[in-house]
């Protein structure tokens, strides 16, 4: 029966299923084409891949974050069920080392740093969106549902530690060469730099309201799936 014959309800359900479905894939796809040729680069060229991580990949992390920023859209109009606030902080992060500190810093793109946590970012990212995307269509595993629960516990905040390094790396390039200094009103200057000494500060703060966040929502799913297996 196709989603014309539905009632207005089914057919709203049915269309925004297909949308998130079909988001969810994209992700999918960008992130494993990212992770699958920094595995290949790495076999084939070794550490050297490293130093040019940004170069090979960096555009389609670009398009991939950015493309992200639909997720804070999703949860405000209610198509996504998620806290706004916590993956807004998740975001924000992202947003902000990847196009504030790596993009605009070349010298940056060639540390060992950024290549560690591009991994890491994709390794969360792969597995939340393939469990999302079969969450849509109604198909769950209880193994990929408790590493999608888990699997963050261990890698995020050694993301929050890397993503902490980039930027305590970056400040040297961004103090010598006076990048992205802003003039505010009144007359009040202040330098890059010294927003990111600050956001180091904010960093570590939303790292533990959004961990408190992602451990209680992993205790909810978890204690529903073992509701479900014991009536099974």
């Amino acid at each position: 029966m196709g989603p014309s014959v539905l009632p207005t309800w089914l057919q709203t359900r049915y269309r925004k299923n297909v949308y998130l479905f079909i988001y969810y894939l994209i992700q999918f796809c960008g992130h494993s084409w990212i992770l699958t040729n920094m595995t290949a680069r790495f076999f084939s060229f070794g550490k050297d891949s490293m130093v040019d991580t940004f170069y090979a990949i960096g555009l389609v992390m670009r398009v991939c974050q950015s493309i992200s920023l639909l997720e804070l859209l999703h949860i405000y109009i209610g198509i996504e069920s998620n806290h706004l606030f916590p993956r807004f902080l998740q975001l924000t992060e992202r947003v902000v080392i990847l196009f504030g500190v790596i993009t605009s810093q070349e010298e940056i793109q060639e540390k060992y740093v950024v290549c560690v946590l591009f991994i890491f970012w994709n390794l969360l990212d792969m597995v939340r969106y393939t469990y999302s995307m079969l969450s849509v269509i109604g198909i769950s595993y209880a193994v990929l549902t408790w590493l999608s629960q888990t699997l963050w516990m261990p890698i995020y905040p050694l993301c929050v530690l890397a993503e902490a390094f980039t930027i305590y790396q970056s400040l040297p390039y961004f103090e010598s060469f006076g990048a992205n200094s802003t003039v505010l009103p009144l007359d009040i200057s202040t330098c890059f730099p010294y927003v990111l000494k600050l956001y180091l500060l904010v960093l570590f703060i939303g790292m533990y309201f959004t961990y408190s966040h992602l451990y209680t929502e992993r205790k909810d799913v978890l204690r529903v799936i073992s509701a479900k297996q014991k009536k099974m």
